[in-house]
């Protein structure tokens, strides 16, 4: 289909306390906790190889584009490594004190399949996260989905505006 570039958007939990609720944080890794891979049964050598190498899965050069964006918007941008779990749940304290551990900045249940699955076809990925809450136990407060829609809504134009300011510079460069 000639796609060159994936731009992918998500909610997530912030683990890194220098996150607050809202947010955007750019994704230079990830740590794949679900449990399956897009890429299990026979492959088709068309789209990409047996064994991607996702050492660069998300591009370096395209984050550069959205930090540019964000800085004309007059914000920063920090990145972070973002680990999937499989959910429909918030997870535990215990499970976010590992998660930290082992390196992880943001939590949640989307985004590494569909970035996989990219990198496989040599699609250029940048992913952007909205830290909708902070995770389980980094503050002394329940977890509520209520709170996610709240943040979202508080810092959708925000987004929207990084987004198309994002845009034009990814199909410039993909072109």
């Amino acid at each position: 289909m000639g796609l060159r570039a994936l731009i992918i958007t998500n909610a997530a939990g912030g683990i890194n306390t220098e996150y607050r609720p809202g947010a955007l944080v750019l994704i230079r890794d990830h740590i794949n906790l679900q449990g399956q891979i897009p890429l299990v049964g026979p492959n088709d050598e068309r789209f990409g190889p047996r064994f991607p190498d996702l050492t660069r899965c998300y591009s370096k050069s395209l984050r550069a584009i959205a930090h540019s964006a964000a800085k004309e918007l007059g914000s920063n941008l920090a990145e972070g490594t973002y680990v999937a779990m499989l959910g429909p749940n918030y997870e535990t304290p215990a499970e976010i004190r590992y998660l930290r551990s082992i390196g992880a900045d943001l939590v949640g249940m989307s985004t590494v399949p569909e970035a996989i699955a990219a990198a496989h076809m040599g699609i250029k990925v940048l992913a952007i996260s909205c830290v909708t809450n902070m995770a389980a136990g980094i503050l002394d407060t329940r977890l509520r989905q209520e709170e996610v829609f709240e943040t979202t809504e508080r810092v959708r134009n925000q987004f929207a505006a990084l987004l198309r300011a994002v845009i034009p510079g990814v199909a410039a460069h993909v072109a």
